[in-house]
């Protein structure tokens, strides 16, 4: 038997006030006077007080980028094409700050300036031949994993699929709690549900195992005193439940929910973390326990989720969510294991969609 030898981020500094290291993060990597870094920066923080926070150099560049869609290999392509026509070289570190989709977005361009071709060819696992750029992960908002994790989640012409890969991860995260405060209560919620699914997936799935469990146990229960407590510490305990949800999943798998959410959010344009949640919502049959505490956590902090959403819809676009949610092998192994193709037929997914 052959054993995954998976890669984690190598650096990481946690704490109130560790943004204000950046600076000495990105000193190492400065080699010359034109080493330049790139910033990739959700848009929301335009304006705002952290935008003065941010150590650029007169030379580098900010990337404000747009995460009102979920990210989409276009997108991806054509900021890569922008970093590629500022400077005559490729920067020496692509810095991410932002939530989930933001941080997906600069771990892409890093691998697409070192990789020829559109992103959208490599979607898939391990498709990536070259290492990527240095890059950093800052969250500004806790749940995806995604500072932890080896995918980019990114939505391509026939699909949404990650770019897998080793080169994925990031090379340093930097995670202040004090980032994330007064974000929206209801994308707070969204957003941490993400990693509270993580958890449920992967400690009932078939690829759980002792190091997966031991991250995705203490990743729940951190999520248990967030949103069923009242913690004075929330950020805090928010924060390293998503970084091990993150962790649990590089050596199990996500399961249905995510797999049923990707052709949600293809076809329907949800994004992930609100996708997760009308879709855990209808999987009592899957996981029973966690969908009756989830629910508990969306009464404790008056969440709605929007219902009938799939009424109405077309024969085609039915079609194209059941193609994309069936087409996520691995995530379905986890659930039914190697025969899942025997339980995973069409008529099942039209009737949990239909139940959305």
């Amino acid at each position: 038997m052959k054993f995954r030898n998976f890669k984690t981020v190598p650096r990481m500094i946690f704490g109130r006030g560790s943004f204000d290291q950046l600076d000495e993060v990105l000193a190492e990597q400065r080699q010359t006077d034109k080493d330049f870094v790139v910033f990739a920066v959700d848009s929301v923080h335009k304006g705002k007080p952290l935008e003065g926070r941010i150590p650029a150099l007169p030379h580098d560049m900010i990337l404000w980028v747009d995460v009102t869609d979920e990210p989409k290999t276009t997108y991806v392509d054509a900021l890569t094409e922008q970093v590629q026509a500022f400077a005559d070289q490729n920067p020496v570190s692509v810095v991410g700050l932002g939530g989930g989709s933001t941080l997906d977005l600069a771990k892409a361009i890093s691998l697409m300036l070192t990789n020829p071709g559109g992103s959208a060819s490599y979607q898939g696992w391990d498709l990536i031949k070259n290492p990527s750029v240095h890059h950093v992960g800052i969250p500004t908002i806790s749940g995806t994993g995604a500072e932890a994790s080896r995918t980019t989640v990114l939505t391509g012409p026939d699909k949404k699929l990650g770019m897998n890969s080793d080169y994925t991860v990031f090379d340093q995260i930097i995670m202040d709690p004090d980032l994330v405060k007064g974000v929206p209560t209801d994308q707070w919620f969204y957003t941490g549900m993400d990693c509270y699914i993580h958890g449920i997936e992967a400690l009932n799935g078939t690829y759980i195992n002792e190091f997966a469990r031991a991250f995705g146990e203490k990743s729940l229960d951190l999520c248990r005193e967030v949103y069923l407590g009242d913690h004075p510490d929330a950020d805090e305990k928010l924060m390293m439940a998503s970084y091990m949800g993150g962790q649990s999943i590089a050596y199990s798998q996500v399961g249905a929910c995510h797999a049923l959410s990707y052709g949600l959010s293809y076809v329907m344009g949800y994004h992930h973390g609100i996708g997760n949640c009308i879709v855990m919502d209808v999987l009592d049959d899957f996981y029973p326990e966690g969908v009756r505490e989830f629910r508990e956590m969306m009464k404790k902090h008056n969440i709605t989720l929007p219902k009938g959403i799939t009424k109405g819809l077309s024969e085609d676009d039915m079609q194209k969510m059941i193609r994309v949610s069936s087409g996520l092998a691995p995530l379905w192994e986890n659930v039914y294991g190697k025969d899942w193709q025997t339980h995973v037929t069409p008529e099942l997914l039209r009737s949990l969609f239909n139940k959305m």
